[in-house]
């Protein structure tokens, strides 16, 4: 799958929430066929659309009384208010500088801590249906306050009858209907925008399918279980002892309920917590990427999702990556492609960088300049690896990739962007642990990366 990247130019970002306002509106329009659908999608278009006019009816009374700047919080209440897949479409927008105006990403970041959790009673229910027995059957405790929960589960603490301690993952009632219905009406509404002449700068056709190819790996927690299991697979084919995922406990494992084995220690980017353990952040980190990048050189896998809550300093000594749902394949020929990409990134060749892209079929070659290519890649890469990195600013750097991509039609396959996505992940716990630490640069992390790739070629 392939979805084509690109920016808001600084005119657009001004206009850029039209869009999506217009989207809604259509939406209003729509209610009529909804009433002829007659089924759990037909409903949730009308809910939809009730809970669309209801914003568009908020936004307009605020514009009547001057608050021309209230568009982004009444949309992020208006997802709330629709439920978990536009929570889930709400952190995406949170995560993407770049690709929305920032207005919305930071309006749109409190939807990481604002899921509101469902009732025990479901998760007890939930439980039973998917083990085949009562909870206090299978746990000696549970805890009934979650330890997290979000747009697709919700976790919490427990401890099995043979005194091991786990979490347990449930996934939300009736999420995948939901899940369904709600994906209907995301694609009707990014066909609406893709017809508007300012699509081709955030692309919302391939937005939604990224999105919908995301969600439906998070629906699975078998899926989940396996990746990682395969993680601490290859973290032993490598000797990688002090890297680990949590290991899903035999049996209780099923399409909605995950129990795993439950890790303690600090968020990588806990910096005042980390210091007052004494411990060493930067080596955390350098271990962790170290780990990430075996995977995805040598053997085409890797975690798709490194935000900070799912990147852990273990108490142990370890390092604990969180949260298999979203994972990056490649075959063999892409994987290779993806390293000479980062090899070239890395030393500042962005003559080969232009070459890498037209390889992996990100431009088409009769239609690239590689010489002005390779001048572009320089102007929107070059601060990501300079010296003084703790000045760049994200919301500067990367719309300057993204107008870069559109400059040239570049259209990046989508689980080469999940890399690029994590490499920017961890240059921010970079910046947190070890300010003088440039991840893109590093010779210990270059020096890694080459003899990886010099492993994978050989292979």
């Amino acid at each position: 799958m392939q979805c084509l990247v690109g920016v808001h130019s600084s005119s657009a970002a001004a206009s850029a929430s039209l869009p999506v306002w217009l989207a809604i509106v259509a939406l209003v329009a729509l209610a009529a066929l909804a009433a002829v659908l007659g089924s759990r999608a037909g409903q949730r278009v009308l809910a939809t659309t009730w809970v669309g006019a209801k914003a568009v009816a908020g936004w307009a009374a605020l514009l009547v009384r001057g608050k021309r700047r209230m568009g982004p919080p009444v949309l992020r209440r208006a997802f709330e208010d629709l439920g978990p897949t536009y929570i889930k479409l709400g952190q995406l927008v949170a995560s993407s500088q770049g690709l929305f105006p920032e207005r919305y990403c930071q309006e749109f970041r409190k939807c990481l801590d604002r899921v509101r959790p469902f009732a025990f009673a479901e998760v007890e229910r939930i439980l039973h249906a998917e083990l085949g027995r009562k909870a206090d059957e299978v746990f000696a405790s549970i805890d009934s306050t979650p330890l997290a929960s979000a747009s697709i589960a919700q976790v919490h603490a427990a401890r099995l009858r043979d005194g091991r301690d786990v979490v347990v993952k449930v996934q939300r009632p009736r999420i995948g209907e939901i899940v369904e219905a709600d994906l209907g009406v995301l694609h009707l509404a990014s066909r609406i925008l893709g017809a508007l002449p300012i699509s081709e700068l955030a692309n919302p056709v391939g937005i939604v399918e990224d999105f919908e190819a995301n969600i439906r790996e998070e629906l699975d927690f078998r899926r989940e279980a396996a990746n990682m299991a395969e993680f601490n697979r290859i973290m032993v084919e490598h000797g990688q002892t002090r890297v680990v995922a949590p290991a899903s406990m035999a049996g209780l494992c099923t399409q909605r309920v995950l129990v795993m084995e439950r890790f303690f220690g600090f968020r990588v980017d806990d910096v005042e917590k980390l210091r007052g353990a004494h411990v060493d952040g930067e080596e955390r980190l350098l271990l962790g990427m170290r780990a990430w990048f075996q995977c995805m050189i040598l053997h085409g896998f890797f975690h798709g999702d490194v935000h900070a809550g799912n990147l852990m300093a273990l108490d142990d000594g370890r390092v604990g990556f969180l949260d298999f749902g979203i994972v990056g394949r490649f075959e063999r020929e892409r994987r290779l492609q993806v390293t000479d990409y980062l090899m070239a990134f890395s030393t500042g060749d962005f003559h080969k960088l232009a070459e890498v892209m037209v390889a992996m079929g990100s431009i088409e070659r009769d239609k690239v300049d590689l010489d002005k290519l390779a001048k572009d890649l320089a102007v929107a890469y070059e601060p990501l690896l300079a010296t003084e990195i703790s000045a760049v600013k994200y919301a500067d750097v990367i719309p300057a990739i993204m107008r870069t991509a559109i400059k040239h039609g570049m259209r990046m396959p989508r689980d080469f962007v999940l890399v690029v996505k994590q490499m920017l992940y961890f240059d921010r716990y970079a910046k947190l642990l070890a300010p003088n630490l440039n991840v893109f640069r590093d010779p210990r992390i270059v020096s890694a990366l080459a003899m990886d790739v010099m492993m994978a070629r050989a292979s």
